[in-house]
């Protein structure tokens, strides 16, 4: 009947499929190299490997220039900023408590919205809608619900003739 049964999934099947034709594109580059080598003759094989750039030296680390307001989150700068404006630690402040309880359960904000966009209204092809999944394992769950309730009674049933 396929209750039980795992809907496969369409993004790792596309991935093994991916995986598979860049297998298959390696190993023709390999047979294609081998045999431009075949036809070059040795003179490949004993070329010297190049000489890094002078102008490079490997005991000096490379950094590079990272905005450092980036790294930070929203939330955090908000928070940060309202902490500072009341200097009072003695004051109470009902919106400042109700800002955090409500940030507590919040949670944080995705990471990348976009893609969240795209799961929940079914935007990437193979994959069916957040909505739609959602909609599915609450008719599971009243389903499995339904039929505890009903093995419950019959049980009661049984019981009370007994």
């Amino acid at each position: 009947m396929g209750l039980f049964k795992k809907k496969p999934d369409q993004v790792s099947k596309r991935a093994r499929q991916l995986n598979a034709e860049i297998a298959a594109l390696e190993a023709r580059i390999k047979k294609l190299s081998s045999a431009s080598n075949e036809g070059a003759g040795a003179s490949t094989a004993s070329a010297a490997p190049k000489p890094p750039p002078p102008n490079i030296s490997p005991a000096e680390p490379i950094f590079e220039n990272v905005d450092q307001h980036r790294l930070k989150n929203e939330t955090e700068a908000a928070n940060s900023q309202s902490r500072l404006s009341g200097t009072d630690l003695g004051s109470f402040d009902p919106v400042m408590i109700w800002r955090r309880i409500q940030d507590f359960f919040r949670g944080p904000p995705p990471a990348n919205p976009k893609l969240v966009n795209y799961l929940a209204a079914g935007g990437i092809h193979g994959l069916r809608p957040l909505r739609y999944e959602k909609r599915v394992a609450r008719y599971r769950l009243l389903f499995l619900v339904g039929c505890l309730l009903f093995a419950l009674w019959i049980i009661i049933a049984l019981w009370r003739r007994l």
